[in-house]
Order: structure tokens, then sequence, then C-alpha cells
């Protein structure tokens, strides 16, 4: 079994809604482009390699901590007991990482066969994401 581990610094991101031109074409817009462009950055720069065969995905997604919190739900949030509810959706986080990774972590996010993702509080915004060839 082959794992890479690899960390995305900043707040999380989720996958852009699609956009349409005049002319009824979809498109991805900027910052989602980016975004993708960042993570498979992330991926190539901390030691990830193109990946065959059935791949799983973990993903953590850490929100940072508002500064105007009280100091019992700062600590609330760091230990685990209250968890974000915030945008962006899960869902989305998951998008953007398999959609950023695709042609750099394996050829199509088709191969990708199981996804765990979960959210949570850091004073230290980012996402780890780990990629694991079954």
């Amino acid at each position: 079994m082959i794992v890479i581990r690899f960390v995305i610094d900043g707040e999380p991101r989720g996958k852009g809604r699609p956009r349409f031109t005049k002319s009824g074409h979809a498109f991805t817009d900027q910052k989602t482009r980016d975004y993708e462009k960042l993570i498979g950055y992330c991926y190539k720069a901390q030691g990830g390699k193109m990946l065959e065969g059935d791949i799983d995905i973990s993903i953590k997604a850490f929100y940072k901590i508002a500064k105007n919190d009280n100091k019992n739900i700062k600590a609330a949030k760091r230990a685990g007991e209250i968890k974000p509810t915030k945008k962006p959706d899960i869902d989305n986080v998951i998008k953007a990482i398999l959609d950023g990774l695709n042609e750099v972590a394996y050829k199509d996010d088709a191969q990708v066969v199981n996804v765990s993702a979960s959210k949570y509080y850091s004073d230290e915004p980012r996402v780890e994401v780990i990629v694991s060839r079954i």
C-alpha cells in the first residue's frame, strides 16, 4: 500500500458553482481553478506522485476559530466539542480536492473508490489530505 500525506495551508475552500456563458457553455470560476492548481502543487511539492489502481482519500478540513469567540467557546472548538457547520459544505470541499488531484495524483477521479471527510476548528486553518493506493 502506498500512502501520501500532504497539507494545503489556509482556509478550506469548496468547489465553486459552475458559471455559464451567454451561449450556455459551463466553466469553472477563476478562484476555484486557482485553488485546484494549489492543491496539485501542494501534493507534488510534498512528495506526491501519480498513482494507479484503486484510490482511498481522507480529508480533514480545519476552519479558523473566530477571534471574537469567548475563551470557553474557543476551548470547546479546539477540543473538537464544537464542529464547524458553516460554509463551504463538506461535499464541495471534497469535490475541490478530488478535482485538484485529477491528473496529478491519479489519471481520473473515477479511480477514487473511498472518501472520508470531516470538519474541525483550529488556530491554523488548513486541509490535511491522505491519498492511499489500496
